[in-house]
């Protein structure tokens, strides 16, 4: 038999799968809660959320407001790392239904003495709660309502708002209901607000036809520093096996002296906690992490679980793999890709339990090497649940370790290991291209409730991934696809020196670089800027100094008749940072338009002067009107305007 509890508690959100994965935030974000509260018959009711972090024993409580048809919302901030656990709470209001009631009669014009008698009921019991101040005011109150002789006074102080102000204060919670408990994971910063670089550390010499180092990595950290970048991911930099090496540009047949791919992992030299020889020692290695972190510069570790045929584990532990009757092992495939230098792990095994140890193992081993965030490879063609486990063991005692998904696939795929602990994905924004496609996704990633726990990463290029609008491309249209990744993402990655050198010969009919990276060592002039370089490095310093662009679910699409330009309106919570982006999606022709502001997101009505400065050229421009004509040119095809009202 229930209780005597009658609000009833409904569709509280933000909730995912029904509690079963938790919500995302990183520290200083608001979680904003709805909920459906509602009560049998007229009475007055009221809600709360109540949270509290995975280390405190008490309750914080927020008031929550009614909306409309018995909707009501709060908001609380999450200021520290780790779960916080949040509920609803509704209860009927005896206190304020009596004050409703009586408030009702008065105006009435009825006599309620026997109500303000009934009132002292609810008084009495708040005396233990008040200050001393409102035990004053109490007890007058009380006095009055029990002397016939002040009866004005009674009435007066029975509908005041001092009155309704401590029974709100401290409410009567009769038979109250609450909710399940449902949790946030609050990040760090950077998990929302990140932006990388990727290069191979093996093509990083000076000398062409030579094998780079972790020393000359240290040579080119200032530069990376320079360009504002935060990041810098390294594919693997463990050794490579030999056997079934690839050759140069994806080939069977390596020849002496060919590199093979950073992916094929393990060799005599060592697996995954080992790193290839000629990069250097772990010595070296560290040196680097640490050079980078004076920069304000984190590595990111490239996570690949696959092995090479020559890889220890091959060996040392063969249940890890699946033999075939004519003992081999079948090499990976992601059809039409082959991979014949990689064999997929066994996760089925009888003793998969050592071998889910072993992977944590090897987080754990970077980590102590001071490598808090992992590019991961490939995760959807490993178990769900296995990331649940490793990432959440990793967090117990390192909740400053970030994991990006790298997993092109299909959306629920890329969906579900966001649910399961993943800190940022990949996304299809390398394959959109148009106005349409690049609305329609952004909304799906911000409206929906994505946006509770996927945070998108846009990459216009990665050495996997030479989509066809970069293939031939202008210096214009690369700079297009930077500002767009920059300004509606809050995390963003580049795989150089290709992208800003415009490196971009594919294999024909293909999304492949023609003799590609991974399968080479690569020569570059590392020195050599160019305009493109120059914007990267402006718009990078522009996101680190506005936090509208830190985030990137607050985004507005502003209407423009032109389908060559796209335009949206970004801002921070509390919208003391508001930026009007332009971007002008032809490469090849002059676009111009007349963009609709959001007057009612701004605050200001028609006629009102506001002033868009450019942030990228300096220019000003006074606005009075709710349509506003721009031009764009694709020697600078972007507009990045921060509003002054």
């Amino acid at each position: 038999m229930q209780n005597q509890r009658r609000v009833v508690i409904d569709a509280v959100s933000p909730q995912l799968n029904c509690g079963e994965f938790f919500i995302k935030r990183v520290v200083n974000e608001i979680v904003n809660v709805d909920a459906h509260v509602l009560v049998d018959g007229h009475d007055i009711i009221a809600a709360s959320v109540l949270f509290k972090h995975e280390r405190e024993r008490k309750w914080s409580e927020v008031r929550m407001y009614h909306n409309v048809n018995d909707e009501w919302n709060a908001s609380f901030s999450v200021e520290k790392q780790g779960f916080y656990t949040y509920k609803v709470q509704g209860w009927v209001d005896h206190p304020l239904n009596w004050q409703h009631g009586i408030e009702r009669k008065i105006d009435d014009n009825q006599h309620v003495n026997s109500e303000l008698l009934e009132g002292v009921t609810y008084l009495k019991p708040l005396l233990k709660k008040a200050s001393k101040e409102e035990q004053e005011y109490l007890k007058y109150c009380i006095d009055c309502f029990n002397n016939e002789a002040k009866y004005d006074e009674a009435i007066k102080e029975a509908v005041s708002h001092n009155l309704h102000g401590i029974f709100v204060k401290y409410p009567e919670k009769l038979n109250a209901n609450e909710s399940k408990e449902l949790q946030v994971y609050v990040d760090r910063k950077k998990a929302l607000f990140s932006t990388w670089y990727e290069f191979f550390p093996r093509s990083s010499s000076e000398k062409e036809g030579q094998h780079g180092t972790f020393k000359d990595c240290e040579r080119l950290l200032p530069r990376v520093a320079e360009m504002g970048f935060d990041t810098l991911y390294f594919p693997p930099i463990h050794p490579i096996g030999e056997v079934n090496r690839k050759g140069r540009n994806n080939t069977t047949d390596a020849q002496e002296g060919d590199a093979g791919s950073a992916w094929g992992i393990g060799s005599k030299h060592g697996g995954h906690k080992e790193i290839h020889p000629q990069l250097g020692s772990l010595k070296d290695f560290k040196a680097l992490v640490k050079k980078a972190k004076e920069l304000n510069i984190e590595v990111a570790m490239d996570y690949a679980l696959q092995a090479a045929p020559d890889h220890p584990w091959v060996t040392e532990h063969p249940d890890w793999f699946k033999w075939r009757p004519d003992g081999t092992v079948q090499y990976a495939e992601n059809p039409p890709k082959k991979y014949q230098d990689i064999l997929p792990i066994y996760w089925e095994g009888k003793n998969y339990k050592s071998l889910w140890i072993e992977c944590l193992d090897i987080l754990l081993y970077w980590i102590d090497c001071g490598v808090n965030v992992f590019r991961v490879d490939n995760p959807h063609t490993k178990p769900y649940y296995f990331w649940n486990w490793a990432i959440a063991e990793v967090k117990k005692k390192h909740p400053d370790v970030i994991f990006l998904a790298e997993a092109f696939t299909k959306p629920k795929v890329m969906q579900q290991l966001a649910k399961q602990g993943y800190t940022q994905s990949y996304t299809y924004f390398t394959w959109r291209n148009t106005k349409h496609e690049l609305i329609e996704y952004m909304i799906e990633l911000t409206q929906t409730d994505q946006r509770e726990y996927m945070r998108p990463n846009f990459w216009p290029n990665t050495p996997d991934i030479n989509p066809y609008h970069l293939q031939g491309a202008n210096e214009s249209k690369y700079i297009q696809r930077y500002v767009l990744a920059a300004t509606l993402s809050s995390n963003i990655g580049i795989y150089g020196p290709v992208f800003e050198q415009q490196l971009d010969e594919a294999i024909p009919g293909k999304e492949e670089y023609y003799m590609s990276e991974k399968f080479e060592v690569k020569h570059y002039d590392w020195n050599v800027p160019n305009k493109l370089t120059a914007i990267i490095s402006k718009v990078n310093a522009i996101r680190h100094q506005h936090e509208a662009l830190q985030q990137t679910s607050n985004i507005k699409f502003c209407h423009i008749e032109n389908d060559n330009l796209i335009a949206f309106y970004k801002w921070n919570d509390s919208k003391t940072d508001e930026l009007l982006i332009i971007v002008s999606l032809d490469q090849y022709y002059a676009q111009q338009g007349t963009v609709q502001l959001p007057l009612g997101d701004l605050g200001i009505h028609e006629g009102q002067q506001i002033t868009v400065n450019d942030l990228v050229t300096g220019s000003s421009y006074n606005w009075y009107n709710e349509w506003n004509f721009v031009e764009l040119h694709p020697t600078l095809p972007f507009h990045i305007f921060k509003i002054n009202k």
